[in-house]
């Protein structure tokens, strides 16, 4: 093993650590979900494998209850996903060089890996492009496990009234580090406001393409350029 690679996994594997804590009981909240509606387990594991987003998972859970149609299905998950086209532009940085394993990546660019991803770097003993590989990597094998034993605990027919909120759950977790860790509260204000502004002018099935837009605008209009003093 080259130098540049000593440490890298276990580097990794300390900086998932927390989305493990997210990720094996949220996934078991929709693999018990989606047992619910009838389905084998196995698809539970192979929506873990090919869709690997979570809001998404759990919103077609939703949708098949609804006996809802393919192309409302397919126009409903691109909108909610959307949200990967205005922080996605941020990673090709970091993933520029990765040859080979960039489309994995850009597949495996859940929230929380972004998160891990802007706010932590890879040690400077570790290969970066592996760094990102080993937790894009580890944070689904941690959803597919959860998914997958959530799924196969389905026929214990458990109560899971309340689990779908584990989603928000999380998502209120991780808002709280990222604003621990930038220390900059002016874009978290300007989000907040946008979503209470988009709630109010679109309604909830369409505020967060909304408030992203809000928020994205408000920041580049109000960013100073370097060359003002």
């Amino acid at each position: 093993m080259r130098a540049s690679n000593r440490g890298t996994f276990p580097a990794a594997l300390r900086a998932t650590v927390p989305v493990m804590a997210g990720y094996l009981p949220l996934g078991a909240a929709f693999g018990l979900l989606f047992s619910e509606l009838g389905y084998h387990w196995a698809w539970a594991s192979a929506m873990a494998l090919l869709v690997f987003a979570g809001s998404a998972q759990f919103l077609a859970v939703g949708l098949l209850g609804a006996n809802a149609g393919l192309l409302e299905t397919g126009v409903a998950v691109f909108l909610l996903n959307a949200r990967h086209l205005f922080y996605g532009f941020s990673m090709l940085g970091r993933y520029a060089g990765s040859g080979r394993l960039k489309p994995y990546l850009v597949f495996g660019l859940t929230d929380e890996t972004y998160a891990l991803l802007c706010t932590g770097h890879p040690p400077s003993t570790a290969d970066a492009r592996r760094f990102y590989l080993y937790v894009t990597g580890l944070n689904q094998f941690y959803w597919v496990l959860g998914c997958t034993s959530g799924a196969l605990a389905g026929g214990l027919h458990l109560n899971v009234t309340g689990l779908d909120f584990a989603l928000t759950a999380l998502f209120v977790v991780l808002l709280v580090e990222q604003a621990l860790a930038v220390r900059e509260w002016y874009p978290f204000l300007v989000a907040g406001s946008a979503g209470v502004a988009a709630l109010a002018i679109v309604g909830p099935d369409k505020m967060l393409l909304a408030a992203l837009t809000i928020t994205l605008v408000v920041l580049i209009v109000s960013r100073r350029p370097a060359w003002v003093n």
